[in-house]
């Protein structure tokens, strides 16, 4: 599985919009978000822990207990991975609106004129 496979089925790089501008930590990123939510309006995420050859796919961006993972498929199983995301979408009404363009808002510690 690679950065542009992830692409194409519809996921963007993901970074914390609470984290005042941080740029992603490592050059390949690790964390990403689909861009269209659910018709629900349930939003997706795919993470592939570092050193850990599995992604993991959830409604949370990090999800820390394993009754929040969705679909946990190896790297290497794209076929797994298109299918889990297809059924995520079915099971929520189907592929609804576009997400705002993930952006982190820059640190700013004082006051702005605008």
């Amino acid at each position: 599985m690679t950065e542009e496979y992830l692409r194409q089925l519809g996921f963007e790089t993901y970074t914390d919009p609470n984290a005042f501008g941080k740029a992603v930590a490592y050059n390949v990123a690790w964390r990403y978000r689909h861009t269209h939510a659910a018709q629900d309006g349930t939003v997706l995420y795919a993470e592939h822990p570092l050193s850990i050859p599995r992604c993991r796919l959830s409604t949370l961006p990090a999800p820390l207990d394993q009754r929040d993972v969705l679909a946990d498929v190896s790297l290497d199983d794209d076929a797994g991975l298109t299918a889990a995301v297809n059924s995520f979408f079915t099971a929520h009404q189907g592929v609804g609106a576009i997400l705002k363009a993930n952006t982190s808002s820059a640190f700013r510690p004082f006051r702005r004129q605008e």
